[in-house]
């Protein structure tokens, strides 16, 4: 522990640094790049986090009152325009002062990509997004859950995988081939936002006898029709929602060990648009080692523009979800309503607010969720995150994290 600690002070000092260090010269370090990679473009971010706990927790081995982090995140990009041909290279990794588990790497993107006039063939590690709502992204299979990175399952992990696109007048249509299957991230003994008792990773099974290495295939198709945005997607492979069994963990104590079976899984999203007015809705299908279940997330959008002649606008929007397994659904979304506000002031500094309220109909399970983003000049930008347990049933999955009410400051030095 004192050197992963030791390790992220000595990491904190040095994006400190670079955060207050001049801007370079841009062109003088063009011209002094080695010729093998003049024609590479390099972005990214660094970023350094602080999480604040409102209370203490469930588990006294979690971390207590304060976390910290520190993330970086490059890219590196080429073309080869006379050929079609695009490289792009983004891995990913994070420091984290409290838990070891959310100290990780991760190869985010890896991929070579074809481009043609009516097709485009994709190889290497990449991530693909499904789905059109805002409080929960049913829909998106292709990625697994980062969840070490955020409770709000928005991070993703690269998957490898070979991607032929077809474009046409009548659509689009992707084929994928997944030939190695990521296993979910979860916060570790010491980590807060954890299930009680926790994850143990290192007991993970899988009803496939190749495990990882089974291949999955997954095809969709999508199109623009007058005011719809439609997809219809088929998925055949490892569930990426893994199932719990009771489990001693290698600290000798309760844990959870998951398994990951096969699934089929079908489904659409579909988004209208007219005037102010977004119609959302995400539903699958899905069947895998006895189980049957459908799930549906829909609902609505409205934004008024130029409030009042002050330049920004401001959006309502809510959500229901459904799932039919009920209880024993494998997130907290099976009968919940999300209600919410997205406002965006159009300046010059990008500022940008979403807030809104998850509540379960049946058990009365209330949790609040608030976003700021704002850019500070040029290179950086402020990201403030709440998230507050206001009700939780003990049947509900939120329950196990009632006492993990936090707030979150990330600062980003974009390069």
């Amino acid at each position: 522990m004192s050197i992963r600690r030791s390790f992220f002070t000595l990491a904190t000092v040095a994006l400190t640094t670079s955060l207050c260090a001049d801007e370079p010269n841009t062109d003088e370090g063009e011209n002094h790049r080695p010729a093998l990679f003049r024609d590479w473009e390099l972005t990214g971010f660094l970023e350094l986090e602080g999480r604040f706990y409102q209370d203490s927790p469930l588990d006294p081995r979690q971390e207590k009152s304060v976390g910290g982090s520190i993330a970086l995140e490059p890219e590196l990009y080429r073309t080869w325009d006379d050929r079609g041909l695009e490289l792009t290279i983004k891995p990913f990794l994070r420091l984290d002062a409290g838990d070891s588990e959310r100290t990780h790497f991760d190869l985010r993107e890896l991929s070579f990509q074809k481009l043609a006039e009516k097709w485009e063939l994709r190889l290497g590690v990449d991530r693909v997004f499904w789905g059109v709502t805002e409080s929960q992204h049913l829909v998106d299979t292709i990625n697994q859950i980062d969840l070490v990175e955020n409770l709000d399952t928005e991070d993703r992990l690269g998957q490898p995988m070979l991607n032929f696109t077809w474009l046409d007048d009548w659509g689009t249509v992707n084929l994928f081939y997944l030939p190695y299957f990521r296993e979910r991230t979860f916060p570790g003994i010491d980590g807060r936002f954890r299930s009680q008792p926790y994850v143990d990773t290192d007991q993970t099974t899988y009803e496939s006898s190749l495990e990882e290495w089974h291949p999955d295939i997954a095809a969709r198709w999508s199109h623009v029709l007058g005011d719809f945005d439609l997809g219809l997607h088929y998925f055949y492979g490892t569930s990426r929602d893994p199932l719990f069994a009771p489990t001693l963990g290698h600290d000798g104590g309760p844990a959870l060990r998951p398994i990951y079976n096969l699934m089929h899984q079908a489904g659409l999203d579909a988004q209208w648009t007219k005037d102010g007015w977004l119609l959302k809705t995400e539903a699958l299908a899905r069947t895998g080692r006895g189980q049957h279940f459908q799930a549906v997330v829909s609902g609505f959008e409205y934004t008024f523009y130029d409030v009042g002649g002050t330049g920004f606008d401001a959006g309502v929007l809510s959500e229901y979800h459904y799932d039919s397994r009920g209880n024993n659904a494998l997130n907290p979304f099976n009968h919940d309503i999300f209600a919410g506000t997205r406002i965006t002031l159009n300046d010059e500094n990008d500022t940008a607010f979403l807030g809104g309220v998850f509540w379960d109909h049946e058990n009365d399970t209330t949790a609040l969720r608030l976003e700021f983003e704002r850019r500070l000049g040029e290179r950086f930008t402020l990201e403030i995150e709440a998230q507050k347990f206001l009700e939780t049933d003990p049947t509900d999955l939120f329950n196990s994290f009632r006492r993990d009410s936090f707030l979150e400051i990330s600062v980003r030095r974009y390069f």
